[in-house]
This record gives C-alpha cells, structure tokens and sequence, in this order.
C-alpha cells in the first residue's frame, strides 16, 4: 500500500504504403478510444477501501501503513478472547518506546492495585501519567467482538501516525495491550477516496441523553450511523462508545452493567458475560464525529452499550428486539 520510427517507403508502391499507413491508423485510433474508455471507467468506480485486522491471540494483523480519508476496518475475530479495535492519536513526537516507558507500566501497575483492592495506590500510580496523556485522542474503531466474529466499522482519518489497541482483561487481571494488542501503523497522504456508507439506521449518542435509537430494526444486514453528539470523560478516564450485542432471556443484564467498567477488577475481563454475543460497534470519538458499522440481524434481543461505568444509569444500555 502502504505509489515508432518513421518507416522508409523506399520501393514499396504507392498503394501497400497506403493500405498499411490506413491499417495502422485505424489501430491507433481503437487503442486511444479503449484507453480513454478505460479511463473513464477508472474516473467513475472506485474501489472500497477495506482493511482487513485479523486477531488469532494477543495480535493485531494488518498492514502497517494505510490511506487517508474514510475507510473500512474488517476486524476478524479468530482467537478465544473478546477483543475490539480502538483507534488512538498521541501527540506528535510520542513513540512506541515513549508509550512503553510512560503509560502502559502505570497502568498495569495501577490495576494491579485495583486487584488487590488498594483504590488509593492505584489512583497514585494512575496519577504519575504524564501530563500529554490527557491529549490523545481516540478516533473510533471496531467495538467489542466476541471469539470468531468479524465485524466492519468505516471512520474517517487524516494522515498521520496512530496506535491501534485493546485494552479489555485476561482473567488475571492483565491488559491486553499489555500482551501485545498495542502497535502502530501510519495513515499515508494517498487519499482511500472512498464514500461514507448510506446508513440504514441512525444513533446518537450524548453526555446528555445517552444512546438513542429511533427506528425499529428489522432483520437483515443494515448500515447503522453513529454520531457523537457530545463527549466527556467518565469516570474510568475514558470517553463514551456504542456496542451492540445480542442477548437472550438468560442474559443478566445487571452483570452486563457492571462489566462495561474496566476500573472495576471484575469489569472488562475475561470470560465476557454469559449469554452475550458482543457484533462490534464504534469506539469513542470525538463530539461531533461520525462512523458507520455494518451488521446482520436476525431476530432477537439486542443492547445497545457503552464501555463506561454504569451506562444503565446513563442511558447508555438500550435494549432493543429485531423483529
């Protein structure tokens, strides 16, 4: 990705000069009128720019350098463990050797002492962050997805350099990121010059007024828009999202709740919740921002969900039947 001499007529006779001079124009003119023609084509279609992230364990597989503009991120799922594709911008000049220094040790540390209980410790170690941390920002992504599911998210990037992460939790507490779901790739100048998708469906959501949805969905594979109306950092220093699941009359909706906040030592950790099937969604992006994610439904019961801390009580949780 990552971007004919002059023939001499000399004895030939006036009328073989002729024929073959008329034979060879006439070719040269349906080489020019194929090859415009072929431009045209060109001009008019123009080819999707999907971008395939494979996960088989504590992986992201894809390439390591991609076009500006919108594109389609094909998150494929092949490992045991749910995971998402969050997008993230650090301030110019930050490194990989930068960000494995001055972020990821506190953060591991921190909820190490989240595990043991110690809140106190743990918001000290969150404390020695440096004070650039607060300007990443997160430009959407896949939303979580559950072992050997593919889900697709089109967002809109500028070029630059970007860190693709997950940080949900083994079952010992440790991050993913901190296993390896951490790395970066460059958006290139190269435009995708690719379209936003038509939605079928729309969601807002807001600080105010959380995550809502006004149609009723029916099934089938839909487009559905995502618009962040406002945004702001909940209380496990993230900003909202949207995720959509499929659930069941088994499902324990309250222990889905709580699951949605990593801070909590139970939260945001390995084995999702029971009865849960997690199809992705969009990260948390900027206010003003929109993504799309792409999705087939059969019917059933869904919710709509953020990864914040009690998004019940923030209407962030919106369940909904496909019909």
């Amino acid at each position: 990705m990552r971007r004919f001499d002059h023939s001499k007529t000399g004895s030939f006779p006036f009328v073989l000069f002729f024929l073959t001079l008329t034979v060879f124009l006439n070719l040269q003119s349906c080489k020019s009128d194929k090859k415009k023609d072929d431009q045209s084509s060109m001009e008019t279609v123009k080819p999707e720019a999907v971008i395939k992230v494979t996960t088989t364990n504590m992986n992201f597989d894809m390439p390591d350098t991609i076009p500006s503009g919108w594109n389609t991120f094909k998150y494929m799922n092949e490992s045991p463990q749910t995971h998402f594709f969050s997008i993230e911008k650090y301030p110019e000049g930050k490194t990989m050797d930068t960000i494995k220094q001055k972020v990821i040790p506190f953060f591991d540390s921190g909820m190490d002492f989240l595990n043991k209980g110690k809140n106190d410790e743990a918001m000290a170690e969150f404390g020695k962050l440096p004070k650039w941390f607060s300007d990443v920002v997160i430009l959407g992504g896949v939303g979580l997805l559950s072992p050997g599911r593919t889900a697709e998210t089109t967002t809109y990037l500028e070029p630059g350099d970007y860190i693709a992460e997950c940080y949900v939790k083994m079952s010992n507490g440790v991050f993913h990121s901190s296993m390896g779901m951490f790395i970066p790739f460059t958006v290139s100048e190269e435009n995708s010059e690719m379209k936003p998708p038509e939605a079928d469906y729309n969601i807002t959501i807001s600080s105010e007024d959380g995550i809502n949805i006004l149609d009723t969905v029916k099934p089938g594979e839909h487009v559905f828009s995502v618009f962040f109306k406002t945004q702001m950092v909940h209380e496990n220093f993230a900003g909202h999202d949207v995720n959509l699941a499929k659930v069941n009359d088994s499902t324990d909706i309250g222990a889905l709740n709580n699951w949605m906040n990593w801070v909590d030592p139970k939260g945001l950790i390995e084995p999702a919740p029971k009865d849960v099937t997690f199809m992705g969604g969009v990260n948390n992006m900027p206010a003003g921002s929109k993504a799309y994610f792409k999705v087939n439904l059969t019917p059933g019961k869904y919710v709509l969900i953020a990864e914040v801390p009690d998004p019940m009580g923030k209407n962030m949780l919106k369940e909904f039947e496909v019909k």
